[in-house]
């Protein structure tokens, strides 16, 4: 107890540089991933996409990151293995947030799409393992999160090769595609608003003091879906046929993907939203294990009063990531496994947004990274194994797999530098 007495500002201090650094990393390497489908396709600019970053990342984790910032403070070790040994929650959150904003720099730096879920959790099971021992570690819950790896980037496939193949047969396979994009894109529209606005209302705000039931949650969501969608048509109105240069089939083509980057703009704010809502715990969730032990001077079961400042330090971390260092990742997911146009853009985009507030409403950590490639991969699927780099998606699938490991070594290095330390 005296040494969080002793450090406690210390330790706050050091939470933060590495909150900080961590938020970098996902600014950096995740935020790039929400964002490289629609700027692959060219729907929206980098400064764009930074703009609405900035916007709807903080909402998602205002509004809806509650329950993944719980489970990744104390849903993966049990606190009550610490009530004698406090400082140690302490070491251990110091060094995981460093360990996986270590390697995020690195993956950035190299342009691998990893995934920050599986840093921060691998560097949590890490510390704790080797320094708290195996029955430190909650495995059933370890074990749902590993699961969701499986599990999100196939659902993510899924619901993409549906929407892709919806888009083929209701707009492309059409006689006169131009009109029958103005037709069905602002059901599209809706569709965002609608997903988005349900699970929020659902699952995210308790955490906020507002409860609602499931019939007033549908009827609002549906009532954003429509302003949404009427939104979207005042500005899918503006997109005029692009004039006739030849006697093709083909020449709408051009205009409709001009309505989908209407439709993209939307999709990107989603994704940017769902992504706040479930990675922003990855840079906060440690952080507020931390403050919260060392204004309790120790008590590990306490509640995380997270501080106005630590939203806003984490926001800005990934803010300056995104801006620094998120063109080499967008590259890579945005053109780099299959080629991608608005219309497949806006697939792969609902797809992943879709997958991963769902599963922010049930407090799981998916990696966003995974999902998002996934729904891309769904797309591909959809127009063929020929339009897949397959070169590309080994790279990818092998950073993966290392990102675990590289993790929890990395954290059981620096926890026990810190423990040695401060004693």
């Amino acid at each position: 107890m005296s040494i969080i007495a002793q450090y406690g500002d210390v330790f706050i201090i050091l939470a933060c540089i590495f909150g900080f650094f961590m938020a970098w990393g996902v600014g950096a390497n995740d935020v790039a991933n929400a964002m490289g489908t629609s700027v692959g396709s060219k729907a929206i600019t980098i400064r764009q996409a930074i703009l609405i970053a900035v916007v709807f990342e903080f909402l998602g984790a205002w509004l809806a990151g509650g329950q993944v910032t719980n489970t990744i403070r104390k849903g993966i070790i049990d606190p009550a293995l610490l009530s004698d040994d406090p400082q140690l929650l302490i070491y251990g959150m110091l060094a995981s947030l460093l360990a996986a904003g270590v390697w995020l720099f690195i993956a950035s730096m190299r342009g691998w799409p990893v995934s920050t879920t599986h840093s921060i959790v691998g560097a949590i099971v890490g510390f704790a393992v080797a320094g708290l021992g195996v029955d430190s570690v909650g495995w059933p819950k370890v074990g749902q999160i590993a699961a969701s790896w499986v599990v999100s980037p196939l659902l993510a496939g899924s619901i993409a090769f549906v929407l892709f193949k919806s888009v083929q047969f209701l707009i492309f396979e059409n006689r006169d595609p131009f009109a029958a994009a103005k037709r069905y894109v602002p059901g599209y529209i809706f569709l965002v608003g609608f997903v988005v606005a349900m699970v929020t209302l659902v699952k995210g705000l308790s955490h906020v003091g507002l409860e609602m039931s499931f019939g007033d949650s549908l009827l609002i969501a549906i009532g954003i879906g429509l302003v949404v969608m009427v939104i979207g048509i005042l500005m899918e109105n503006r997109v005029d046929r692009a004039k006739r240069q030849r006697s093709s089939s083909s020449f709408d083509f051009n205009s409709v993907e001009r309505v989908f980057g209407v439709l993209m703009m939307f999709t990107a704010c989603a994704m940017a939203f769902a992504h706040g809502s479930n990675d922003v715990a990855n840079a906060v969730g440690p952080l507020a294990a931390v403050i919260s032990v060392v204004d309790s001077q120790g008590d590990v079961g306490g509640a995380a009063a997270l501080p106005w400042w630590v939203l806003i330090l984490g926001g800005g971390g990934i803010v300056v990531g995104l801006v620094t260092y998120g063109h080499k990742v967008i590259a890579t997911v945005g053109t780099g496994i299959t080629e991608l146009t608005p219309s497949r853009g806006f697939a792969a985009t609902l797809a992943a947004a879709t997958t991963v507030v769902l599963a922010s409403g049930t407090g799981l950590p998916v990696s966003t990274t995974q999902t998002l490639v996934g729904a891309v991969l769904g797309v591909g699927l959809a127009r063929g194994m020929a339009a897949l780099n397959l070169r590309v998606l080994g790279t990818i699938a092998l950073s993966w797999v290392i990102t675990l490991p590289a993790g929890a070594l990395l954290s059981i290095m620096f926890f026990f530098m810190f423990k040695g330390m401060f004693g």
